[in-house]
């Protein structure tokens, strides 16, 4: 085992996948011979070669079509999108082209992609670097959407995605890249995707989450536990599919739950988990299922970000209201 971040086991995760199959490709904004804007790819390029790691032009869409181009001949893409705002200039390829390619094809053309992107609030970027636009991406059948909330996930996860036969689009939360280390295998291991992991076992109350807001969460647990209150933390991991197996289950066992996104709050994860849990669990509720996202608005200037984003008091307010019901 060694100490990682989350930041070295994605490189980690990326330098196995091109040991391990010279038909893994990786290319984007600046992650050849600097590394990316987070050093996620620092070294790859000096070692796997600018065949294999290069540099892409400033130009979302046509990282996303190279990336079209290559499936069908049989490499695995993994293509980097500089920032997840910028999204909307690839569009067309992921929802238009990637998304429908099996199904068009009668299911004989595979598209073996990982989208990888950073996201997320609380670094405080300029406008349009922190949006949460995972709901978009869940929204389109054909992807699979993996978010990681620790590093140990992330390199499994990563690895998952790659060796996967349909697109992911694989979202690294920025505040999470550098923030704290983890226990993390040094060799290759899987984690299945569409699997949610539960973080910390409850009785009282389901807290259900994914990317940063699983650390919130587990923080808002420990608060409510010096009151006695005994919070069960779900990191979903993969919000597409959901494993509403694993979610139902342990609403089943609490009967009250508190949903948790960093994104706005209309159309997002957070309304889908609930209305899963409406149509599958209602008679085990013992109160509403409640919420806790960003205000609807666009996302905030730095100056406001702590305000705007969501964080564990909040998460403990909607706690004390369900189990006060």
């Amino acid at each position: 085992m060694a100490q990682m971040t989350m930041i070295q086991a994605i490189t980690d995760a990326l330098r196995v996948e091109l040991k391990n199959d010279e038909n893994v490709v990786l290319f984007g904004e600046d992650v050849g011979k600097n590394g990316g804007v987070f050093r996620a790819t620092e070294g790859l390029q000096d070692e796997f070669g600018e065949d294999r790691v290069f540099d892409t032009p400033l130009a979302e869409s046509g990282i996303g079509g190279l990336a079209i181009g290559l499936a069908t001949q049989g490499f695995r893409p993994v293509p980097e999108i500089q920032f997840f705002g910028f999204v909307y200039e690839v569009m067309d390829s992921i929802s238009g082209q990637m998304a429908r390619m099996r199904y068009r094809s009668g299911n004989t053309v595979n598209m073996p992609i990982t989208l990888r992107s950073p996201f997320g609030g609380g670094v405080h970027t300029p406008e349009m670097h922190a949006d949460s636009l995972e709901g978009l991406m869940a929204q389109q059948p054909g992807l699979k959407v993996v978010i990681p909330s620790n590093p140990y996930d992330a390199k499994g996860l990563l690895i998952s995605a790659i060796r996967d036969n349909d697109p992911v689009i694989y979202l690294e939360h920025m505040k999470l890249y550098r923030s704290f280390r983890d226990e993390v295998p040094e060799e290759e291991y899987t984690i299945e995707l569409g699997k949610a992991n539960v973080k910390r076992e409850g009785a009282d109350i389901t807290f259900i989450a994914y990317g940063a807001m699983v650390q919130a969460s587990l923080k808002a647990a420990e608060e409510l536990e010096k009151d006695g209150v005994s919070a069960e933390v779900i990191d979903l991991r993969t919000i597409a599919p959901l494993d509403v197996e694993t979610i139902v289950e342990s609403v089943k066992k609490t009967g009250r739950c508190v949903v948790v996104q960093e994104a706005q709050r209309v159309a997002g994860i957070a309304s889908q988990i609930v209305a899963e849990i409406q149509e599958r669990a209602i008679l085990h509720l013992e109160a509403p299922v409640l919420r806790v996202t960003a205000p609807d608005t666009i996302f905030s200037f730095p100056q406001a970000e702590d305000v705007w984003l969501p964080n564990h008091k909040d998460i403990v307010k909607k706690a004390n209201e369900a189990l006060n019901y």
